[in-house]
């Protein structure tokens, strides 16, 4: 079965033609970080344009670069929640047109589903259930993976997703747009323990998170420094802060694991590219006898492919939608209602 496969949810356009939900033909990714890097983050409507000027030519050469003809395709999947509402309209659009001129079915997909699915296009072997750390820009949540379609979150974050965090914590250390690679280079010539920043708990609640109280840290350090005038050790501050960032998500995801009886855990999302979490998640399953799946760089952030993956099990599980589908900026992912 051959999905082409549309994901325009933030500041990448994205198109992939994919072969029963793991074989990848084709995987053709745009990104803006060029553009938003001036503001210092993404800027909504400059995002939702750009998509509309490249989305029907990336994915006509998705089609292309997969050795297909259009006639080839048996079905489109879409990211269609959760993300920036004018951005994934674009893409929601497109694939509706699309599907309808093609006669072919269309498939919603959550987002978040789709970052889980990359570890199944880089791991063959894998299968659910496991346990799921979810961390990207805008989402950070634990979830039980029970089966590609049947997930449920056991915990996930009350304010700033951890990513979302790392890009305002390289932003007042004058770090450029996106922050995640310049941070994590900052932190490697510096001391994790040279500040003490603070461990979130919520009460109640094992495997939530707030990242708040974090950024805020950071930006009253730098700001202290610079009113006083003293010299900040910000190799120091980055690696302290990517500790703290670690300490609040490796733990509780071990926890979570161990609580399931869960022997695989599994890392997905475009913070789970930085190397400190990725050597700290090493070290935990290896202590703990658990196997370890994080998805290699390139599937990390953003992309189609996974969304054609998982686009093929929401199909076999009956998932399929007409020309009403909207947009959605949140929903959950144990709960879809596309």
């Amino acid at each position: 079965m051959n999905i082409l496969a549309i994901e325009s949810s933030c500041d990448e356009t994205a198109a992939a033609v994919v072969r029963d939900g793991r074989q990848v033909l084709s995987n053709e990714v745009l990104s803006q970080a060029d553009m938003h890097a001036i503001y210092g983050g993404v800027v909504p409507e400059i995002a939702s344009r750009n998509h509309i000027k490249v989305v029907s030519r990336l994915a006509e050469e998705a089609v292309k670069k997969a050795g297909l003809e259009k006639s080839g395709l048996d079905a489109i999947a879409v990211t269609a929640a959760p993300g920036l509402i004018g951005a994934l309209l674009v893409g929601v659009n497109f694939a509706k047109g699309a599907a309808l001129a093609l006669d072919i079915p269309l498939i919603p997909v959550h987002h978040v589903r789709g970052h889980i699915a990359a570890n199944f296009i880089a791991f063959p072997e894998l299968e659910p259930p496991f346990l799921c750390l979810a961390i990207s820009g805008g989402n950070t949540a634990i979830v039980d993976v029970r089966d590609y379609t049947d997930m449920s979150i056991l915990g996930s974050t009350h304010d700033d997703a951890a990513g979302e965090c790392f890009d305002k914590a390289a932003r007042v250390l004058g770090l450029p747009y996106p922050g995640g690679l310049p941070l994590q280079n900052l932190a490697e010539g510096g001391d994790d323990r040279a500040f003490d920043l603070p461990h979130a708990k919520i009460e109640g609640h094992p495997f939530d998170m707030s990242f708040s109280g974090l950024k805020t840290a950071v930006v009253n350090i730098v700001h202290t420094a610079e009113q006083r005038g003293d010299t900040l050790d910000r190799a120091g501050l980055a690696a302290s802060f990517q500790r703290a960032v670690s300490e609040a998500l490796v733990p509780r995801t071990m926890e979570a694991a161990d609580m399931l009886g869960y022997g695989t855990v599994v890392v997905a999302g475009g913070v789970a590219a930085n190397k400190r979490i990725r050597a700290d998640f090493e070290a935990a399953c290896k202590e703990k006898n658990k196997r370890l799946f994080v998805p290699p760089l390139k599937l990390c952030g953003d992309n189609a492919a996974m969304i054609g993956c998982q686009g093929y099990y929401e199909y076999l599980a009956g998932a399929r939608a007409g020309q009403e589908l909207n947009a959605y900026a949140t929903m959950d992912i144990d709960n879809l209602t596309f």
